[in-house]
């Protein structure tokens, strides 16, 4: 079965939070994922996001950024795990903390991650990916770090 082009991927009815302190990859992604039809929420850091998350758990993603202030992607993973369990949606890491960075998150607990700068259209590609739950893993549950490019 192939994956449709994320192109055609159609958000009508699906909720996605992204989490990041840079107001540009916000505004971007939010623009992007709007044209797709997704309803988009931004949070500035991991703590506004976690607000978001609690107040509406119905999220088909979470495009999480690793390096924030107040609360970091890592904190942010771990408060999401320990308050949700499994039961949380599928999480996208993107990141310039390098592939060094990806390997501090604990198997299983991302869908993907890719490296920043990165292309839109492979960005795009990983999303539509990981919103029909067919993502990349080793096997054991670990993420596969994309490049950024």
């Amino acid at each position: 079965m192939t994956l449709p082009s994320p192109l055609e991927l159609n958000g009508r009815g699906r909720r996605i939070l992204v989490v990041d302190d840079d107001l540009a990859i916000r505004i971007l992604l939010q623009a992007v994922l709007r044209r797709l039809q997704f309803d988009v929420d931004l949070a500035e850091d991991g703590e506004r996001g976690l607000q978001l998350f609690q107040k509406n758990s119905s999220y088909a993603l979470i495009l999480l950024d690793l390096m924030m202030p107040r609360l970091n992607g890592y904190e942010f993973l771990e408060r999401i795990d320990r308050a949700f369990g499994d039961s949380h949606p599928h999480i996208v890491v993107f990141t310039a903390a390098g592939e060094r960075g990806v390997r501090k998150i604990p198997p299983g607990r991302v869908c993907t991650s890719i490296l920043k700068p990165f292309d839109l259209e492979k960005f795009l590609a990983l999303v539509s990916e990981c919103v029909l739950e067919r993502h990349s893993s080793d096997g054991n549950g670990a993420v596969r770090p994309q490049s950024g490019r």
